[in-house]
């Protein structure tokens, strides 16, 4: 068996059970100790699982949240990529909802129709739309400031006042058991409710977002479209699912 199929079977089986035992690797993919020792020191140093006695667990830290600055420099050209990507998604009219994620900001310069209708609940995103003279509705209610993003029950009674053709969404975390989840439950709400005000609904997530697991639930996996750089050998289990588009 290749190396990309034992991974494959490896983080499948963890999302199974969450926990998976090296002597049941070796039984079942008639490999020897030292190459499932291997696939194991390689998909953690992915960030895809932890490494325990005996076996490996599913990865599923909730550390603290980046700041919008942090988030800003990480993976900035798949950010590009898949926000130029998400962009040709766009139709004559589209009333679309763009949530205050940094990669959700990289549609905008991507953005040439000025018939479309915007509503966000990021500081930034309305900035750079009134910069570009595309109509916008900045939602209202308490600034989170570590995300420049407007949360809370303010915000959500804001935006109940609107239905979308789509929705375009960030997210912290992706995993086929646990669903999509955010550190923050005030986010993870706005989230919900823009999905359930929208024809369509799409996460716009680079590669360091998969397989794993934040705090607050937004979703199961399968509700959504999703918007990646690249379908990588990590997300094959995933494809049987939902939906994922590629970003070129």
């Amino acid at each position: 068996m290749l190396t990309d199929e034992r991974h494959q079977y490896i983080l499948r089986r963890l999302n199974e059970s969450g926990v998976i035992k090296s002597v049941d690797l070796i039984e079942s993919l008639g490999s020897s100790e030292s190459t499932i020792r291997r696939d194991l020191a390689q998909l953690e140093s992915k960030g895809l699982l932890l490494r325990i006695h005996g076996g490996a667990k599913l990865n599923a830290t909730f550390g603290a949240e980046l700041t919008y600055q942090e988030k800003t420099i990480k993976n900035s050209q798949q950010k590009k990529n898949i926000g130029r990507y998400a962009a040709t998604l766009l139709e004559e009219n589209d009333v679309i909802y763009l949530d205050a994620g940094t990669t959700t900001l990289e549609m905008i310069p991507f953005l040439t129709d000025t018939s479309i209708t915007v509503v966000t609940n990021g500081i930034a995103h309305a900035s750079m739309l009134a910069d570009r003279q595309i109509n916008a509705y900045l939602v209202g209610g308490k600034l989170k400031h570590s995300t420049k993003a407007m949360v809370g029950a303010p915000s959500q009674r804001s935006l109940m006042n609107y239905q979308f053709t789509k929705t375009f969404l960030g997210v912290d975390s992706i995993d086929m058991t646990y669903g999509c989840t955010t550190p923050d439950p005030e986010e993870a709400s706005m989230k919900q409710l823009a999905i359930e005000r929208a024809s369509d609904t799409y996460f716009l997530a680079d590669d360091s977002k998969w397989n794993k697991v934040s705090f607050a639930k937004i979703c199961d996996f399968s509700d959504v479209t999703f918007i990646t750089d690249k379908i990588s050998t990590i997300h094959q289990p995933y494809l049987n699912h939902t939906t994922i588009l590629e970003a070129d």
